[in-house]
């Protein structure tokens, strides 16, 4: 069984920040054998992340907040609130606009290492 506090995630090194824009506290890692990766994030109203994970599918479940989704293949908008969820299960490259402050649970498959970075398309490469 694995239980984490936010201290602990801190400590181990699973805690990333962009003071005032993002947070993504990484709660489950590759390391930990469980095959996926759950997250927290957060990110400041206002904010616009256009992304596109090319070798992972990410699932999403908005708890605090309101924001603006868009299908950048199709210009297709979808607005979420919390208990919206979506998945990014064709690795579709999308934009998401924070409207109000958000906090998300992230899940990715492949698991992640936890030293990822966007790259410049959004994606994460596979480590």
């Amino acid at each position: 069984m694995i239980v984490r506090t936010l201290e602990e995630v801190k400590a181990r090194g699973a805690y990333a920040e962009n003071p005032g824009v993002w947070t993504s506290t990484r709660y489950l890692l590759k390391d930990d054998g469980v095959g996926f990766t759950m997250t927290q994030t957060t990110c400041a109203a206002g904010q616009i992340q256009e992304m596109e994970y090319k070798n992972h599918v990410e699932a999403n479940l908005i708890i605090e907040g309101t924001a603006k989704l868009t299908d950048m293949a199709t210009g297709e908008e979808f607005m979420l609130a919390p208990g919206s969820m979506y998945t990014l299960d064709k690795h579709d490259r999308h934009k998401l606009e924070a409207i109000t402050d958000l906090r998300i649970v992230c899940v990715f498959t492949p698991a992640l290492t936890g030293k990822e970075t966007h790259d410049e398309d959004g994606s994460y490469p596979l480590l």
